[in-house]
């Protein structure tokens, strides 16, 4: 049982996308990647859902490689690609299929450093939590990041509340379609206040291009779904060879905590 996450993320590329959105992606990840250097950079991104983040790393000069476990997300993919002008040369390697498949973590390793089989940069935003098995997930990911490189990620963070999502996203994914569309118009004024609240900024403003309602709707759907502390992600990352290089804080309880690591030793 899984969401469709490609589905949700086709509709975006298709009905929400705009030049705005996509400059804000770019943007964003200017600022999340300070520091490092992509310019001729193997850069995997494992998920890479509408495309954005791939699709900006070609643009800054990085050889691109794309993760994900949704086939529909390459359609995605070249919607978003038709949206950004200027990118004449794009060769993208892209695979299909979970991050947990070894034999999916050995295909990427043929597109990475060809001695070493592993990327400068490695960016998961928001998806290892979704696999299953998320220590799993991060172990894989984070064997594929070479000597010196960057381990981008972002996981949900944990909160008493995390529990009561974990049973709206299994029973959105256990519903029929009928009951889905309801749990997501019944729950999007409640996201929409909380946040409010909580932020105290108009929540219909997003960061790296994002939308609200798909948003919304990964929210409620996003199955499955795992959690962890900032403390808990440290101590799953750290003693895989890496040194912390920044926290960013979710801005609200159960979103998500972004982390930066570099690989100090294999």
């Amino acid at each position: 049982m899984q969401f469709d996450f490609g589905e949700n993320w086709f509709d975006y590329s298709k009905q929400a996308l705009t030049p705005e959105r996509i400059e804000q992606a770019k943007a964003d990840l200017s600022v999340l990647t300070e520091g490092m250097d992509l310019h001729d950079k193997h850069f995997l991104d494992i998920g890479f859902g509408q495309g954005l983040t791939l699709l900006n790393a070609a643009g800054m000069g990085a050889k691109v490689t794309g993760c994900d476990i949704n086939q529909k997300c390459t359609q995605a993919l070249e919607l978003t690609r038709a949206r950004i002008p200027g990118l004449k040369s794009f060769d993208a390697k892209i695979v299909v299929g979970s991050i947990l498949d070894k034999q999916v973590v050995s295909q990427l390793r043929q597109f990475g450093n060809q001695d070493t089989g592993c990327y400068d940069i490695v960016h998961s935003w928001g998806v290892l939590h979704h696999t299953g098995d998320m220590q799993q997930a991060i172990t894989n990911a984070a064997s594929l990041v070479g000597s010196g490189g960057h381990f981008i990620l972002a996981i949900y963070n944990r909160h008493w509340s995390s529990p009561l999502w974990y049973f709206i996203k299994r029973t959105y994914c256990s519903s029929p379609k009928l009951i889905q569309r309801l749990l997501v118009w019944g729950m999007y004024p409640v996201i929409w206040l909380a946040k409010l609240l909580v932020t105290g900024s108009n929540p219909l403003r997003k960061q790296r291009g994002m939308d609200f309602f798909y948003d919304v709707i990964d929210w409620v759907g996003g199955y499955p779904y795992e959690y962890a502390t900032v403390n808990e992600v440290h101590d799953l990352v750290e003693p895989l060879g890496f040194q912390q290089i920044k926290v960013i804080a979710s801005e609200v309880p159960t979103g998500c905590n972004e982390f930066i690591y570099r690989r100090s030793h294999p």
